[in-house]
């Protein structure tokens, strides 16, 4: 009963800043292209990296999810310096992450947070740049589109996007993650006393930041997921730089998104993107631990109330939303897990097809539209749990695998 009261603890306390998140990231998502982005990142200058990290910070997109949009950027004419500094920066923060971070971690991680993801994707891809020489393009590829279509420009068109893009597509990507997250906090509060790791020689330092190096780098967690983890980690003691480079290499990379990563831009700049990425958290990790000795200011005193749970109630407001949330968020794992048991077998005549390294809703838009460009397609279905695309019609099945593994993805025909 006391790790459940922990749960639904941070729970309501998490759920009106991942609200207000969700809010602001499909108004993002009516106002901003990712064509728009894509075009001021061609041009061979350090310019193009300051804006390809400037573009990243408040998008919010996961360490999988910002895979087929930079390898839009690559195959568009980007540099390989920008699309690293957007591979850098974008993962690591975005408008919801910020917000949730301010409210749950205070000011001083809010505003370090999506400083340090500014500069660690400017610093990283200056190097890429400096290091490996650029190759030119030889073709364009797809990329999933979550804007309105022009022509498509009505109030009800632009509510119905926004809410689509919000609480469907964006919060299927995060929703098992967020309550993983939150499920491994609420763990770590309960079963490890408060400070255990104060005095210890992985508290803060080098080897506390390998530590959760070697856990956050092949993990999936997204930016907002990441915050209650990093929460715990300093209420048992950890240095706030620990759990900043927890929070920048956690959501910066994952396994699978590494693997589509070294086939796009190759084995050495995937390693040399990996490599500067820990050496540079590890650097702002340093950095912010010495922010927080010269002021003074105790992490323990900014973080929300979870970690001292025994002494808060409730806020009645804070629970009203929490309430709306958990309706969003069941709704999504009825959308995730439930509702495909419950459709219907398609027909056998349509085309199977197994398309591996598919991470989110992101992966499956870019598939989906990659297969819809062929001609002879009628239909497209494509499943991110049982990582199958079902095809209707009698399209080239050579170009669309051509095509979909261009993209980074594997296809097996059945």
């Amino acid at each position: 009963m006391e790790f459940i009261k922990i749960f639904i603890q941070i729970f309501v306390e998490m759920s009106p800043y991942i609200m207000l998140g969700l809010i602001f990231v499909g108004v993002l998502n009516l106002l901003i292209k990712k064509e728009t982005i894509s075009k001021h990142l061609g041009k061979q200058d350090n310019f193009s990296i300051i804006k390809a990290s400037l573009f990243g910070v408040p998008l919010p997109l996961c360490s999988c999810g910002v895979i087929p949009t930079s390898v839009y950027f690559a195959k568009s004419g980007a540099s390989k310096g920008a699309v690293i500094s957007f591979l850098t920066s974008t993962p690591q923060t975005g408008i919801d992450s910020i917000i949730a971070t301010y409210g749950m971690m205070g000011p001083i991680f809010a505003v370090f947070r999506p400083f340090a993801a500014l500069f660690m994707g400017i610093i990283n891809g200056s190097l890429i740049n400096k290091i490996f020489k650029q190759e030119q393009p030889n073709h364009t590829l797809f990329v999933e589109e979550y804007s309105l279509n022009e022509k498509n420009t009505s109030i009800k068109s632009k509510i119905s996007a926004f809410y689509k893009y919000s609480f469907v597509e964006f919060l299927d990507d995060i929703a098992p993650q967020f309550v993983m997250g939150l499920l491994i906090a609420a763990a770590i509060t309960y079963f490890i006393p408060d400070n255990f790791f104060t005095g210890s020689i992985i508290q803060d330092g080098l080897l506390g930041m390998l530590a959760v190096i070697l856990i956050g780098v092949p993990m999936y967690i997204c930016a907002t997921s990441s915050i209650p983890i990093a929460m715990s980690l300093i209420a048992k003691g950890f240095s706030p730089g620990v759990a900043f480079v927890f929070l920048a290499v956690g959501p910066a990379t994952n396994a699978a998104s590494f693997v589509i990563l070294m086939k796009v831009l190759g084995r050495k700049v995937a390693f040399s993107y990996l490599l500067i990425l820990i050496i540079t958290s590890i650097i702002f990790g340093y950095l912010l631990d010495y922010i927080f000795y010269v002021s003074g200011v105790s992490p323990l005193s900014l973080l929300s109330s979870p970690h001292h749970y025994h002494t808060t109630g409730i806020n009645s407001f804070y629970l009203f939303v929490s309430i709306v949330f958990l309706i969003f968020l069941a709704m999504s794992f009825y959308r995730i897990y439930i509702k495909k048991y419950f459709e219907k077998t398609k027909d056998s005549s349509m085309i199977n097809l197994k398309v591996k390294g598919m991470n989110c809703n992101h992966c499956v838009n870019n598939v989906t539209k990659i297969i819809q460009s062929v001609d002879g397609t009628k239909k497209v279905e494509v499943d991110l749990a049982t990582e199958t695309a079902k095809i209707e019609g009698n399209p080239d099945l050579t170009e669309i695998k051509r095509l979909i593994e261009e993209a980074g993805y594997k296809v097996e025909i059945d």
